[in-house]
């Protein structure tokens, strides 16, 4: 083998290592959740309702029950103190039920598929309305009036245990 076929296959080696570590996945550092979050003492909790056509099927109750579970849930955490007006609150926790509109039977092979109703749990900074976070939780689609309402109450528990988490509310055995 003369030189030019060893200079070349050798640059032909460090190019291709070159390119492998260019492919590696780059992990990015993980962003810092706003220290306000993680400090706050008084919290707001703000129902801003659920979309109709959702209560009293395909989910029993009424337009208010995710509000009252997720009220008592964020109670539980010991973390903040629930305050009665938002003037009064460090955060605003705004809660809402939306039912999307979108494509009906598309064609789901290129993307398109039916909207599943959501919990949207969007956190404000009170003095200046600044969304520091928006969190949001599908709920799974069912057949029966049984199933419906648990889909309902396991997405909202799922919401509940990620603002938690984000919140370092819940105790670290939760995490």
């Amino acid at each position: 083998m003369g030189f030019r076929s060893i200079a070349g296959c050798c640059a032909l080696v460090v190019l291709s290592g070159v390119l492998a570590v260019a492919q590696e996945p780059v992990t990015p550092e993980t962003a810092p959740v706003p220290p306000l979050l993680l400090n706050a003492k008084t919290v707001f909790l703000s129902n801003a309702g659920a979309d109709s056509g959702l209560f009293p099927h395909p989910f029993s109750g009424d337009p208010d029950r995710a509000y009252n579970q997720f009220y008592a849930d964020v109670s539980s955490w010991g973390r903040y103190q629930l305050v009665a007006t938002p003037a009064e609150a460090d955060l605003v926790f705004e809660l809402q039920l939306s039912a999307p509109n979108g494509p009906s039977n598309a064609d789901k092979q290129k993307g398109a598929s039916d909207p599943l109703p959501m919990f949207r749990l969007v956190i404000y900074d009170r003095p200046t309305h600044y969304v520091l976070w928006a969190l949001t939780e599908s709920v799974a689609p069912a057949a029966k009036q049984k199933t419906h309402d648990h889909n309902f109450d396991e997405a909202l528990a799922s919401l509940v245990l990620d603002a938690g988490r984000l919140t370092k509310s819940l105790p670290s055995s939760m995490h």
